[in-house]
């Protein structure tokens, strides 16, 4: 397969949390084995994340058995209702009703931690600086924005407001904006990337050989990172604002029958948190494309 698939180990011990919030060691292990990693590696990443308590920990080594804290499990939240959001704008069910969001707030020097947290997390949930202290998106992001604001305690300096007159400089054109705004040729290349990794995949788990539960494992976290990878710079703009045909239309449907023959090859068994969530999307995404391709 082409593309080395660079797993970070803390996001491969994000990715095996099962329903319960537990991880279990000796599956750890062995997929981080499968994708190149050393038991060290494992072991010290184990270390930091109960160290900065986001996991604990009881047994050793691979009879051993981590538990997620209620915050790690919540964080997962989000990641989906942005994957979700992606695929209803891909099936053309969100169009952009025109309306820009804007927040803008001003954190003093001596709350500078709150301050850069809350800069970069608004940067994470799709917004671009117009200019100091003032963020835009094309998406209605107020409940994540004034979620992060009230967690670093700046929810007092967040101003919030939406107009449909927007212009920087003399461009006012909506779609010459999200060009000026965002790096659409950098996050175009992570989805031209996604579709490289997801199609011999796709080719695998479609194919007729069998497919033992750690390499379908080792498939799906290696689909989790490269999708994370090429979403977490994309700020979701509609399809109105983006050059057509989109990259991350045909990478996300790649990955969505990806899942759907993930679900097919599991047998029943019981699989981590995110990737039954992500199946679920997906396969309402799978389902809308087929739909889509009968009708039309």
């Amino acid at each position: 397969m082409s593309d080395h698939i660079e797993i970070p180990t803390r996001m491969l011990v994000h990715a095996l949390i099962r329903d319960d919030g537990t991880v279990d060691a000796e599956e750890l292990y062995t997929v981080a084995g499968t994708v190149g990693m050393s038991d060290q590696q494992v072991r010290l990443c184990i270390k930091r994340l109960v160290a900065e308590g986001r996991f604990t920990h009881e047994g050793r080594g691979r009879k051993a058995q981590l538990q997620a804290t209620a915050d790690t499990t919540r964080s997962l939240a989000p990641n989906a209702d942005f994957l979700r959001h992606a695929f209803q704008q891909d099936a053309g069910l969100t169009p952009w009703d025109g309306v820009w969001h804007l927040a803008a707030f001003a954190v003093p020097e001596s709350s500078r931690t709150a301050r850069d947290s809350l800069r970069e997390t608004l940067v994470r949930l799709g917004g671009a600086p117009l200019q100091g202290g003032l963020y835009v998106c094309a998406n209605a992001w107020e409940p994540y924005v004034e979620d992060a604001a009230r967690r670093v305690g700046a929810h007092e300096a967040l101003t919030l407001l939406t107009t449909r007159d927007l212009r920087r400089g003399a461009t006012q054109e909506p779609a010459e904006l999200a060009g000026r705004l965002w790096p659409l040729q950098q996050i175009a290349e992570r989805y031209h990337r996604l579709s490289r990794v997801a199609q011999p995949r796709l080719n695998r788990l479609t194919g007729t050989a069998d497919l033992s539960p750690s390499a379908l494992l080792t498939i799906a976290v290696e689909l989790a990172a490269e999708l994370s990878r090429a979403m977490e710079p994309d700020p979701l703009l509609p399809p109105q604002l983006l050059p057509q045909p989109w990259p991350g239309t045909q990478a996300r449907e790649l990955i969505a029958r990806c899942w759907a023959a993930l679900h097919e090859r599991d047998g029943g068994e019981a699989r981590p948190t995110l990737f039954r969530i992500y199946a679920d999307i997906t396969r309402e995404a799978a389902a809308r494309v087929t739909h889509r391709g009968r009708t039309g």
